[in-house]
């Protein structure tokens, strides 16, 4: 929360919180002690608690848990290695320190959620013990369905007639935006138009390498969109792109398959099982890979005829919509519906195993 107080509204907390922007921009830190919303959700008995945060609000479900006795889950979807240039001066130091941290954060948990198996074997790599379990994040698909059967939009207009690639998300330095532009600066990126969605701290040193390199015209940037328009901003394009390795999910892979655009990404662990090369999009580790998938997509030979995509594409689009049912919310609800049950079964295992051992030490000081 960002009021000068904790409340509550309904059936959610709201924790005071104050700007931590100098260790990541747009970051908070929890604050207030908030001892009677702790005692409030102790009393509610919780069945599991579940912890998406490892800083401030992490303490909290710790305490809760607990006090509560049950079952502490923690979905771990940063990878912070990838970030150590915002506080540590030290790259090589950056990337112990944030092993040590999350090993020893995580051994208080009973276990552990990793949206893709790159972040599984990363958890393990740092000496994390407690159990892991691969949950792909759920997404809300039905937003980008419609959007791809509403491309007549109100307000939706074609940028230009050249291949539009659009990439969403934060315009973080992580992200490798530069690489991108690098590549639209050379002769075989020149048929292409690149839409970039979003906002970030990044955004004016790449708007001035764009006027640097004179890309300008063909590179656009939106700035931070209403959330409720997204979809729609897929749909005006015709590819997706993204340079970035510093993905744990990569929700916006599975946004942009749903909507039916293939996907040109750097190739990564997070990509395993999302992007299949020539199915529905392409992993690339070199510009010349990455052109030469774009070239399959957008033949130069229909830019002649005054089109831009043929049945490569076609298909590649079909395929990208159908591959991406897997991580629904329905099937995300399932899998950790399955989980919950598990880690609650295990803790009432444990809790009668702890209080026949009571009771027998407290039977055998009475025999003494």
């Amino acid at each position: 929360s960002q009021r000068g107080a904790s409340y509550r509204e309904g059936n959610v907390y709201y924790i005071r919180s104050l700007d931590a922007g100098k260790v990541y921009p747009g970051a908070r830190a929890a604050v207030s002690p908030c001892h009677r919303f702790v005692k409030e959700l102790v009393e509610w008995k919780p069945d599991v608690v579940h912890s998406q945060c490892e800083f401030t609000s992490y303490f909290y479900a710790r305490c809760i848990a607990k006090q509560a006795k049950a079952p502490l889950l923690h979905t771990y979807h940063t990878v912070y290695e990838d970030y150590t240039h915002y506080f540590s001066p030290s790259e090589k130091l950056g990337k112990k320190a944030v092993a040590f941290l999350t090993r020893h954060l995580l051994k208080k948990a009973d276990g552990v959620i990793a949206p893709t198996d790159k972040v599984a074997r990363l958890l393990y790599s740092y000496g994390v013990e407690v159990p892991v379990y691969t949950v792909p994040t759920g997404i809300d698909l039905t937003p980008y369905e419609e959007a791809r059967r509403e491309r007549e939009w109100e307000g939706w207009r074609r940028l230009t007639s050249a291949p539009i690639l659009v990439t969403v998300g934060r315009v973080a330095k992580e992200k490798n935006l530069d690489e991108i532009l690098n590549f639209l600066a050379t002769k075989r990126g020149s048929r292409y138009h690149w839409l970039v969605v979003g906002d970030g701290p990044h955004r004016a040193e790449l708007e001035t390498r764009c006027r640097e390199l004179g890309l300008s015209r063909r590179v656009t940037f939106t700035g931070m969109v209403d959330p409720k328009e997204v979809p729609f901003y897929y749909q005006m394009g015709d590819a997706f792109v993204s340079a970035s390795t510093s993905e744990t999910q990569g929700l916006t892979y599975v946004e942009a398959l749903s909507s039916g655009l293939p996907a040109i990404c750097r190739k990564d662990d997070c990509l395993q099982g999302v992007i299949s090369n020539g199915k529905n999009g392409w992993q690339y580790e070199t510009a010349e890979e990455f052109f030469d998938a774009l070239e399959i997509l957008f033949p130069e030979s229909l830019v002649h005829r005054q089109k831009i995509t043929g049945w490569e594409y076609e298909m590649c689009s079909i395929n990208a919509r159908q591959s991406v049912y897997r991580f629904s919310t329905d099937e995300f609800g399932r899998s950790m519906e399955a989980i919950y049950r598990s880690l609650r079964g295990a803790k009432e295992e444990v809790l009668e195993k702890k209080t026949v051992l009571q009771w027998r030490k407290g039977l055998a000081a009475l025999r003494k």
